[in-house]
């Protein structure tokens, strides 16, 4: 079993625990620290989509900046997300019904509240994987691949990515499911993700550190007002962050040191926390007081533990993690 990464404790007693594993690589790939079975594959979710992204703009997918940084977003399907999906959709002589990803409603409340008021229901343009599946569909416009059935595992476009995963990776693919937008879903392992995220960053120039430098440069499409992965690459200069579902989360410092964690438990909470204290450890938080201020917020996860109104507890990363990071 995984070792127990992060702890709520509520009144001075261990109320709930997150299993998981973590693991931190050098920037030329070396482990540095492990934490749990770091090796077995298992679906990056989310995390994927830089990977992704890669393997379109090797396909001869032309984006602007921000294009591509919502092509590697899960964003929010605030206007500025959903209309600039629109509008690539546009430029491939395409538009929102050539999306396979699900219809949804924004995930960001007051963008939800003023769309269930607008909106006849709910579109597919403000899925959160919305700009994914435009960058997908215009790398088969590119290549004059069918864009009917782009989403399927056996698709060209599919096939080319996958080819790419594994080169990024490193290693085999372990299994393909089927991602909560319908686009397939490649498995491989912590390890491999975190060394596909440094490739990215030290990577001098072409499709990898063009992904890189997409993300890191419009925080704001990869994510949007308030999430986690904003926060991080505003704080942090030069940091990548992709957040997936299921509990997991990859990230790269500018010197190509990269990390990759997930909780065994797919829970949300306990992620942000674990990351804030692998930058700690790796003194990547910078003195900036604003900064510090949001990798202080973060830290906390999930907020205080109450009771009764007044704080009781606390969400942390155990000392054996800390220790661990620390060595």
């Amino acid at each position: 079993m995984d070792p127990v990464l992060v702890e709520l404790v509520r009144s001075g007693f261990v109320e709930s625990v997150h299993h998981g594993a973590l693991v931190i690589v050098r920037p030329d790939g070396s482990v540095r620290t492990a934490l749990g079975d770091v090796e077995r594959p298992c679906y990056p979710r989310s995390a994927n989509k830089p990977l992704q992204a890669v393997a379109m703009l090797e396909c001869g997918l032309d984006l602007d900046t921000e294009q591509l940084a919502l092509t590697c977003a899960s964003h929010n399907g605030e206007p500025g997300h959903v209309e600039l999906a629109l509008t690539m959709l546009a430029a491939a002589g395409l538009t929102e019904d050539d999306l396979r990803c699900p219809a949804d409603y924004p995930l960001y409340e007051p963008a939800r509240i003023e769309a269930v008021r607008a909106w006849p229901g709910r579109r597919r343009a403000a899925m959160n994987c919305s700009g994914k599946h435009a960058g997908m569909l215009a790398t088969c416009v590119r290549r004059c691949w069918p864009t009917g059935g782009y989403h399927e595992p056996g698709h060209e476009l599919q096939q080319a990515i996958a080819g790419t995963v594994v080169k990024l990776t490193g290693e085999p693919i372990a299994a393909t499911g089927v991602d909560g937008c319908g686009a397939p879903l490649f498995a491989f392992s912590l390890t491999g993700l975190a060394r596909a995220f440094s490739g990215l960053v030290t990577a001098q120039e072409g499709p990898r550190r063009r992904v890189a430098d997409a993300m890191r440069a419009k925080p704001w499409l990869v994510a949007g007002t308030g999430r986690d992965d904003t926060l991080l690459m505003h704080a942090v200069p030069g940091l990548l962050a992709k957040v997936g579902a299921e509990g997991v989360h990859a990230i790269a410092l500018p010197d190509g040191t990269g990390v990759a964690l997930k909780l065994a438990d797919g829970a949300t909470r306990g992620r942000a926390p674990l990351l804030v204290a692998a930058l700690r450890a790796l003194g990547a938080v910078p003195e900036n007081p604003a900064a510090a201020s949001v990798l202080d917020g973060l830290g906390r996860g999930a907020g205080v533990v109450l009771g009764g109104g007044r704080e009781v507890g606390e969400l942390r990363v155990t000392d054996e993690v800390l220790k661990a990071l620390a060595s």
